[in-house]
């Protein structure tokens, strides 16, 4: 069928602990990796095994989290132990198909005040790239980018796709405590600070959008896949959005 299709890639699977592998797909952040880890991870969803918990995609790995005790009860797979019955399974699955990402991919605007007390390192990132403050946060809102993966805390998304004029290096020293809802750089990626944690991402702006939060389901706002675009506002609309 024209929404179907199958997952054909090279990729090496290796053990991660009782409970878990994973399955790396090289060593390189590119477009084509992530299309990839995302075929397989929703092949995985759309077909689970008997044990099969979860999935973590990141970079260029997808690591698969299972019940042990379920799994090894599984005759359906080749393999005396967890590593090769999932490892048998995950071979079989890439020559299936499913669900195409085209109706699964979510665009989403972020709002963003740029500079000020919500942004205090725009003006420094601007001047590491022989940029004007403008030129930044044209550049940066003109992109549109995509959530790689999910981490280091609930709901915080690193954003593949921002424009190679304004790759700059972490903070020498990281901040004790950013705010919810910061948008920072850090090298080639961009992200949103969900919640107030220390970090030393390069600080650009916020947005006031509630990016997660525990008591909605689903709690983040964002999800591996998405695509993002940030819409420039001033205060006036930051505070308007708050209310």
């Amino acid at each position: 069928m024209e929404n179907e299709q199958a997952v054909k890639t090279d990729f090496t699977i290796y053990f991660l602990s009782e409970q878990a592998i994973t399955i790396e797909f090289g060593y390189e952040i590119r477009q084509e990796t992530l299309k990839q880890i995302r075929q397989l991870d929703r092949l995985i969803h759309q077909k689970p095994f008997p044990g099969f918990k979860t999935t973590v995609p990141a970079y260029t790995t997808l690591s698969v989290f299972f019940d042990p005790l379920q799994v090894i009860k599984n005759v359906d797979f080749p393999g005396h132990d967890c590593f090769e019955k999932v490892s048998a399974y995950l071979s079989q699955l890439t020559n299936e198909t499913g669900d195409d990402e085209i109706n699964t991919v979510k665009t989403v605007t972020i709002p963003v005040c740029y500079g000020g007390v919500f942004g205090p390192d725009l003006e420094e990132v601007a001047h590491l790239n022989n940029l004007t403050v403008k030129e930044v946060i044209s550049l940066h809102s003109s992109a549109v980018y995509e959530v790689y993966m999910m981490g280091f805390v609930p709901g915080f998304a690193y954003l593949g796709g921002l424009p190679a004029l304004l790759n700059t290096p972490r903070k020498a020293l990281p901040r004790k405590v950013i705010p919810a809802g910061s948008v920072g750089i850090a090298g080639q990626q961009t992200g949103i600070y969900p919640l107030e944690t220390p970090g030393g991402w390069q600080l650009i702006g916020r947005t006031p959008l509630t990016l997660f939060n525990a008591e909605k389901v689903p709690p983040a706002l964002l999800k591996s896949g998405d695509r993002i675009v940030f819409k420039p506002i001033d205060q006036q609309e930051f505070e308007q959005y708050r209310d």
